[in-house]
C-alpha cells in the first residue's frame, strides 16, 4: 500500500538566504514587499529614483547585511544594467525581481488632450521598466529557479475616465507576465499582483510620510471591511517569490478587499 505523504511543517522564513530586487521599492507598496520580504528571512536590493527614501529604509531597517540600495530609473536601459550589476556584486546571486516602479497617478487628461509624450512615459515607465528589468535579470534568475512578481492593478480590469495610459500600462504588464512565464519556464516563475485601493501614506519616506486619512465610508465599500495595506501586497509577494508557490505561473491575483467583484448601484 502506497503511502500518502507526510504532514510537512510550515516554513516561518520562506525566504531565508533569498535575494530579492525591488523597483521603486524605497516607499508605498514597494517598500511593503521589501519589509515582507526582510521579514520572511530575505535579503533586498531596493532600487528607486528617489535616494532620499532608498537611504531613509535602510536607516530604518538597520539591516545592513540584507539590505542594500541603488538609485534607478526603470526606462534608461543603462541605469538598469548597472543596478543589476550593483546587485549581483553585492549579494552574489538573484533569487527574485519584482517588478514595482510606475507612475502611480492614473488619470492624466482625456484622450483628446492627452499628449504622446505622456503617454510615452507611461508605458516607459511601467511597462517597458519591467521588461528592461526582467531581461537583465533573467540570467541570474534562471540559475537558482527563481521568480518574478510584477505589479500591475485592478485598473487593468475595470476603468474610470481618462486614465487610458495608465490602464494599458498596467494591462500590458498582465499580458507580458503570461507571455514571460512560458518563455522563462520552467526555470523562472513569472506572476502578477493587481492591487486595489492600498493606503500608502504611512509608508513614505519621513519629510513626506503621514497617517492616512480614511473615511468609515472608505473602509465600508470593500467587502473585507477596510481599505488595503502595503502589507498586503507583501504577503502575496512573499508568497509567490517563495517555493510555497512552486506550482503557480503565468497568474495574476487580485487583491483588493473584494472591491471588482462587488456590485456598484448608485
Amino acid at each position: 500500500m502506497i503511502r500518502p505523504p507526510a504532514i510537512a511543517a510550515f516554513d516561518a522564513q520562506p525566504m531565508h538566504g533569498r535575494v530579492v530586487l525591488v523597483t521603486g521599492g524605497a516607499q508605498g507598496i514597494g517598500r511593503g514587499i521589501a519589509q515582507a520580504v526582510l521579514g520572511a528571512g530575505g535579503s533586498v536590493m531596493l532600487g528607486d529614483l528617489d535616494a532620499e527614501a532608498g537611504q531613509a529604509c535602510l536607516a530604518e531597517w538597520r539591516e545592513p547585511a540584507r539590505a542594500a540600495f541603488g538609485r534607478l530609473h526603470v526606462a534608461h536601459e543603462g541605469s538598469v544594467k548597472r543596478w543589476i550589476a550593483s546587485a549581483l556584486k553585492r549579494f552574489g546571486r538573484i533569487d527574485g525581481l519584482v517588478n514595482n516602479a510606475g507612475i502611480v497617478s492614473p488619470h492624466v487628461a482625456s484622450l483628446t488632450e492627452l499628449s504622446l509624450a505622456s503617454w510615452n512615459s507611461y508605458l516607459a515607465t511601467n511597462l517597458t521598466g519591467a521588461f528592461l528589468c526582467s531581461k537583465y535579470a533573467l540570467p541570474a534568475l534562471s540559475e537558482h529557479r527563481g521568480a518574478i512578481v510584477n505589479i500591475a492593478s485592478t485598473r487593468a480590469l475595470q476603468s474610470e475616465p481618462d486614465s487610458e495610459a495608465y490602464a494599458a500600462s498596467k494591462g500590458g504588464l498582465v499580458a507580458f507576465t503570461h507571455a514571460l512565464a512560458v518563455s522563462a519556464g520552467p526555470q523562472v516563475r513569472v506572476n502578477a499582483i493587481l492591487p486595489g485601493w492600498i493606503a500608502t501614506d504611512a509608508w513614505q519616506k519621513p519629510s513626506t510620510r503621514k497617517a492616512p486619512k480614511l473615511s468609515r465610508q472608505d473602509h465600508a465599500q470593500h467587502p473585507a471591511g477596510r481599505v488595503g495595506t502595503p502589507e498586503d501586497i507583501g504577503a502575496m509577494a512573499v508568497y509567490l517569490l517563495s517555493d510555497a508557490s512552486g506550482f503557480v505561473t503565468g497568474q495574476h491575483f487580485v487583491v483588493d478587499g473584494g472591491m471588482t467583484v462587488k456590485m456598484q448601484y448608485v
